[in-house]
């Protein structure tokens, strides 16, 4: 005979006693919680294999040499890139040109030295655009300007290196 005080379970059920006091239930719910962390409700959908982790933040210095290079690219068409360019035209047109590309330069250049400042001194700063400087202007001077390769180059490459060494040689903060 059954006992009539317990409701009738079908086969398969799991009666509810087994769902009480339950140890595996706050690390199944950890799991749970940390699979779900950094996933946004596009990929709750997907499977996770799918998600892929956030990527480490770029590194300070490296974000200010990289925005650096870039500004400087920008600052030297707007200083030299006229020269081949805007011959012919006069120099108030040039000018206007120039000061043009060199706004997207210094959209680049404040956020470089901002972002750089936090963790570099500010002759690690200047010495840094002043490789970045020569490192953008060779390129540039034999690629676009046809200018031929000069051992003066490698000399004042030579004399970066070297102020390099003495502004970087106390850490990046001294």
């Amino acid at each position: 005979m059954r006992d009539r005080s317990r409701p009738r379970r079908e086969a398969g059920e799991r009666p509810l006693e087994s769902f009480v006091n339950v140890p595996e239930w706050p690390r199944r719910d950890h799991a749970f919680l940390s699979r779900l962390r950094g996933r946004t409700p596009q990929t709750l959908g997907r499977p996770a294999a799918d998600h892929q982790p956030p990527r480490p933040p770029i590194s300070v210095a490296l974000r200010t040499v990289l925005l650096l290079a870039l500004s400087n690219v920008f600052m030297t068409f707007a200083w030299y890139g006229h020269l081949k360019t805007l011959s012919a035209k006069p120099w108030y047109i040039a000018a206007l040109v120039s000061w043009g590309i060199a706004l997207f330069e210094y959209l680049l250049q404040l956020p470089a030295n901002r972002i750089g400042y936090t963790v570099l001194t500010l002759g690690q700063l200047k010495i840094i655009q002043e490789v970045i400087t020569l490192v953008v202007f060779v390129p540039f001077a034999m690629l676009y300007m046809r200018q031929p390769l000069k051992l003066d180059f490698l000399w004042a490459g030579l004399c970066l290196v070297g102020a390099v060494y003495f502004v970087l040689r106390g850490g990046a903060g001294g």
